[in-house]
């Protein structure tokens, strides 16, 4: 039955996956608020067949016309990705943010599915624990003010796996066999990352199990021999890999399945979740744990050193806003625009190194690099640095530590 003090929803669209959790909100959805659920389903590179969505969607009643499937890779990684990377951002140092970086993306399609079907509310699938519900519905209120959110699980009393499962059963919901036993873990994937959390990643002092990773070889089982690449920058984005011009989806697929052959990208983290409460995941991100570093080597030569270093200090921040949710805030969007403006110059060729598990910059070169072999020289510079100028530089900045030690003998 439908609860009486709840607004009335005419229409709402549903970040939909076609899996267990998001098929049971489908209905819950149809049922609770006898409302007309339109799907939508994202194409973000996550390796999965996506049209049994559409079929499942239908047989549970959505219109043809209703059931949406977007292939969003190309705008995931040229409008999200890069630009992101850019900054060099790492949350809490570690973590390349693969999860909250598709979560703008996602919120943006939906607000516009809604607006272009005339749906008073979105729903998303994400739990009242986590973090993404909060990127989620930043995004939603964002881009669309007033739009209603609807969040199942801060609503339902489905609070277990069974009971999700009774409720499907009951409403002729196809559950599939790999769902009917207790999950092992949860994982999120795209382009960019897999995460995987929860059950046998819990205790973090229990090393991941070798079946959790999905995205990259195990580093001891990889190629004996390491192998030797080049990716092209140009304005701070990859336009090329080993000379071959590529999109940036394809650029980081490629790069995807050279990290899975090397074993690279394997990150065991306990993060702060937004929410408060501490987590442990593990991600993979093969391909972009190359290209962050290659991204770093071509700054190293294109970059000045204060540019440089106030991108270091601005770097936390930026990822902390990402990471929060906060893709579509001003303060976001005025930290990219110094960070875009700082890649002007950020162009030319890093060579890696990849080998079992590592990743190593052995080379890098740029027709804007600000390094002078000429003046870097152990050999005779010819004038280009009189070192004498040093005596001065060096008593100038000794001057305060001097009186310091006169004053505090």
């Amino acid at each position: 039955m439908t609860d009486s003090t709840r607004p009335a929803v005419n229409k709402v669209v549903l970040a939909y996956s076609g899996g267990l959790d998001t098929s049971v909100i489908l209905k819950w959805l149809q049922q609770e608020y006898q409302c007309e659920v339109v799907t939508f389903t994202a194409d973000l590179g996550q390796g999965e067949e996506l049209e049994p969505a559409r079929a499942k969607a239908e047989l549970m009643g959505v219109k043809p016309e209703h059931i949406f499937i977007d292939d969003l890779r190309e705008e995931f990684v040229k409008d999200y990705v890069f630009p992101m990377m850019r900054a060099n951002a790492l949350y809490e140092g570690l973590y390349l943010l693969g999860t909250s970086i598709a979560r703008p993306l996602i919120a943006k399609r939906q607000i516009e599915i809604a607006k272009m079907v005339g749906a008073d509310a979105v729903s998303h699938g994400a739990t009242g624990k986590g973090n993404d519900q909060v990127r989620f519905e930043l995004g939603y209120y964002a881009l669309a003010p007033d739009i209603r959110v609807i969040a199942p699980w801060r609503e339902w009393d489905l609070t277990s796996r069974s009971r999700l499962i009774e409720f499907a059963e009951a409403h002729q919901i196809p559950v599939s066999k790999d769902k009917r036993g207790e999950a092992p873990f949860s994982t999120d994937a795209n382009l960019l990352h897999t995460s995987s959390e929860g059950k046998v990643l819990e205790d973090p002092w229990d090393e991941v199990p070798d079946y959790v990773y999905s995205r990259t070889v195990n580093p001891e089982d990889a190629p004996d021999q390491p192998e030797t690449i080049t990716i092209d920058f140009e304005r701070g984005d990859g336009v090329a890999l080993n000379g071959v011009a590529m999109s940036p989806a394809t650029l980081l697929a490629a790069l995807n399945d050279l990290g899975r052959k090397h074993g690279i990208g394997r990150l065991d983290l306990v993060e702060n979740r937004f929410v408060g409460m501490k987590s442990r995941g593990m991600y993979e991100t093969p391909g972009g744990t190359i290209y962050a570093l290659a991204h770093r080597g071509i700054e190293q030569i294109t970059l000045d050193r204060g540019a440089a270093h106030l991108k270091d200090e601005l770097a936390p921040r930026y990822a902390e806003l990402v990471y929060n949710g906060f893709w579509f805030s001003p303060e976001r969007e005025m930290l990219q625009a110094a960070v875009n403006y700082s890649q002007e110059k950020v162009t030319g060729t890093v060579r890696l190194k990849l080998y079992k598990g590592s990743c190593n910059v052995t080379g890098r070169k740029s027709p804007h690099s600000l390094y002078s072999e000429k003046v870097v020289t152990f050999e005779d510079d010819q004038g280009a640095y009189d070192q004498r100028d040093a005596a001065g530089f060096i008593k100038l900045n000794a001057l305060r530590l001097r009186l310091l030690g006169r004053r505090d003998r």
